[in-house]
C-alpha cells in the first residue's frame, strides 16, 4: 500500500507557505515554497492577507505534486502545521475574511493586556491556559477584530452588527490551521495545540473557557470544534470537484513548535527538542500532567492522538539565537555564518568575554523587556575571534537557562536534547551546546521537522504508519554530540554567564535607552 503512496504536509509559516510530500520512510520526495506579503499598517502592527495565504497554499500543493510527478490520489492524507496565534475572522456565507489576519508578532493590543494586569486577571489566565497574559496570543486579537473588523460597518445602521452575526455563528473565528482546514474540507475545526495558544481555551478542562470568553466578549458560536492533533475521524476530505480533483483526508494538525516536537518523535515525558531559528523554541514533553511553571516557562499542550490523553509540554521562548549570528554579519565581523565555527576554533577561549544578545529584551526564563545587548569582559587584547566565539557560546548558555528551568519545573532530568533549525548545521555549535548543557545533542537527518511532524500526525490517523514505534524507527540521526568538557569547567563558564546577564538587565529606559 505504501510503495507508491505518500503523505503531504502544508507548513504555513510567518513569511511563507511550504508543501512537502513524505514517503513511508519519512524522506522528502517533493517540496515547494512561496512567500506572502507582510503588511504593516502602523508601527507595531503586523497583518497577513489570509486570501493570499490560501491561494499560495493551493499553488505550492499543485507545484510540489507536479514537479515530483505525483498525482493527488497518491496522497493518503494531508497534515497542516502553522504559525501559531495569528488570528482571523471570516464570513460563513461567503468564506471571505472580514479583515486581514492579525499576526502573532502584532502589538496593537498591548494596552488591553496592561488592563488585564491592572484588573488582576494574570493569575487566572495563567491557571486556566498555562500562558502569560500577552498580546502575543489570540484572545485580544479576536476581541480587537470583533470591535473593528467589519469593513461594511459604516454602511450599517447598527455598529455592533458584526458581534450579532458572530453570536449566530455567521462570522467564524480561527487561527491559520482552522482557516486552511476550512478551505480544504469546508469544516470549521481546530486542534488542541492551536486552541491552547488562543488564551481562550482551558487546557485542564479541554474546552473553551466561559469566563475567558466573557472577558474578551468572544461568542462561543463563532469558535471552531476542537479535535485531537492526529484524528482517526479526520477533519474532513478535500473536495473532489476542487483544485486537487481528489478526495484526500485532512487528518492531522499541530502548531509549528508542537509539530517540531512530534516530528522529533518526542512522544514520552522528558523528551525535549530545541528549534534554533531567529530565536529558539525549547519544548519538553511532560506527559499527561500539565506542569505549572515557577521558572518563567509556558505550560502548553504538546499534542493529542485519537482516543489518548493530551500530552502537555513546557515551552521556553528564547528571543535571539540565530539572529545573533546575523548581527555578527551586520557588524562585518563575519562575511558568512559558515565562518563562525572556524573563527571560534581559532582561539582557545573567549578570553573572559561574554556577549548577551538581548537586542529585544530577554525571553524565558528571565522575561526582562528592558534588558539590552551587552558585551562584558573586553580588554585591549580582545579580537573578533573572541567575540564570535562568545556569541556562539551565548546561544548555548541561553539554552541551558531554559533547560535548567525545565528540569526545576518538571523534576525530570534531561539526558538528551533533539535539535533542529538552521543553526544546528554548525557542528561546533552542537558540540559546544552538548558541553555547556551537559547532555547529548541529537541532530536528525530530516531537519524540516515541523512539516514532518504534521505529516506523521496525519499519516498515523489514517494508518499510513502503524504506531509511534514505527515513527521512532523511521526517525534517523544525522549526528550525535556527547559532552566532552569537564563538568566543573562548564559550570564555571555558565556561572559567569549569569553575571553577564545580570548586567544586561533593566538597561533600557522609557526615553529610549540612555540615562
Amino acid at each position: 500500500m505504501t510503495d507508491n503512496t505518500y503523505v503531504g504536509a502544508v507548513d504555513q509559516g510567518t513569511t511563507g507557505t511550504r508543501f512537502m510530500v513524505f514517503d513511508h520512510g519519512g524522506q522528502v520526495v517533493a517540496n515547494a515554497y512561496e512567500k506572502h506579503e507582510q503588511i504593516y499598517p502602523e508601527p507595531g502592527w503586523v497583518e497577513h492577507d489570509a486570501t493570499e495565504i490560501w491561494e499560495n497554499t493551493k499553488s505550492v500543493i499543485t507545484t510540489a505534486l507536479g514537479q515530483a510527478g505525483i498525482s493527488p490520489d497518491q496522497l493518503e492524507a494531508i497534515g497542516v502545521t502553522n504559525q501559531r496565534e495569528t488570528t482571523l475572522l471570516w464570513d460563513a456565507d461567503s468564506g471571505k475574511p472580514v479583515h486581514n489576519a492579525i499576526v502573532w508578532q502584532d502589538r496593537r493590543t498591548t494596552d488591553r493586556v496592561e488592563q488585564l494586569e491592572e484588573d488582576g486577571l494574570v493569575g487566572t489566565i495563567r491557571e486556566k491556559t498555562g500562558l502569560e497574559a500577552d498580546a502575543y496570543f489570540s484572545a485580544t486579537k479576536a476581541e480587537w477584530l470583533l470591535d473593528n473588523a467589519d469593513p461594511i460597518k459604516l454602511e450599517r445602521t447598527r455598529p455592533e452588527d458584526i458581534r450579532d452575526r458572530a453570536e449566530k455563528g455567521e462570522v467564524l473565528f480561527g487561527t491559520i490551521d482552522t482557516w486552511l482546514i476550512y478551505n480544504l474540507t469546508g469544516n470549521h475545526i481546530t486542534e488542541v495545540t492551536n486552541a491552547s495558544r488562543t488564551m481562550l481555551y482551558n487546557i485542564h478542562d479541554l474546552d473553551w473557557d466561559d469566563e475567558l470568553l466573557a472577558e474578551f466578549d468572544v461568542p462561543r458560536e463563532m469558535l471552531p470544534e476542537v479535535r485531537p492533533s492526529s484524528d482517526e475521524a479526520t477533519y474532513g476530505t478535500t473536495d473532489p470537484e476542487g483544485f486537487l480533483e481528489a478526495e484526500i483526508p485532512v487528518a492531522g494538525a499541530l502548531g509549528d513548535q508542537q509539530a517540531a516536537l512530534f516530528g522529533q518523535t518526542c512522544f514520552d515525558a522528558g523528551d525535549a527538542k530545541n528549534t534554533y531559528g531567529t530565536g529558539s523554541f525549547f519544548l519538553m514533553n511532560t506527559g499527561d500532567e500539565a506542569v505549572e511553571s515557577e521558572h518563567g516557562l509556558l505550560t502548553t499542550i504538546g499534542f493529542q492522538r485519537s482516543g489518548e490523553p493530551v500530552q502537555y509540554a513546557l515551552e521556553g521562548a528564547i528571543f535571539i539565537t540565530g539572529a545573533a549570528i546575523e548581527w555578527l554579519e551586520d557588524m562585518t565581523l563575519i562575511d558568512d555564518p559558515s565562518e563562525t565555527a572556524e573563527l571560534a576554533r581559532s582561539v582557545d577561549s573567549t578570553d573572559g568575554v561574554y556577549v548577551v544578545p538581548a537586542f529585544t529584551g530577554l525571553g524565558a526564563p528571565h522575561w526582562d523587556q528592558r534588558a539590552r545587548g551587552t558585551i562584558v569582559g573586553m580588554t585591549r587584547g580582545t579580537r573578533k575571534e573572541h567575540l564570535v566565539r562568545a556569541t556562539l557560546e551565548s546561544i548555548a548558555y541561553q539554552t541551558r537557562d531554559v533547560a535548567e528551568a525545565m528540569e526545576a519545573d518538571s523534576g525530570i532530568e534531561m539526558t538528551s536534547l533533539k535539535v533542529d533549525g538552521g543553526a544546528v548545521k554548525n557542528n561546533y555549535l552542537c558540540q559546544l551546546q552538548a558541553d555547556i548543557i551537559g547532555s547529548d545533542i541529537v541532530r536528525p537527518v530530516v531537519d524540516e521537522t515541523t512539516a514532518l511532524g504534521s505529516a506523521y500526525a496525519a499519516g498515523l490517523a489514517v494508518g499510513y504508519w502503524d504506531d509511534v514505534e514505527g515513527l521512532r524507527d523511521n526517525w534517523q540521526v544525522d549526528r550525535e554530540f556527547e559532552p566532552e568538557m569537564d563538568e566543573s569547567e562548564a559550570d564555571g563558564m555558565y556561572s559567569r554567564w549569569s553575571d553577564a546577564v545580570e548586567r544586561s538587565m533593566g538597561w533600557a529606559t522609557d526615553d529610549g535607552g540612555d540615562e
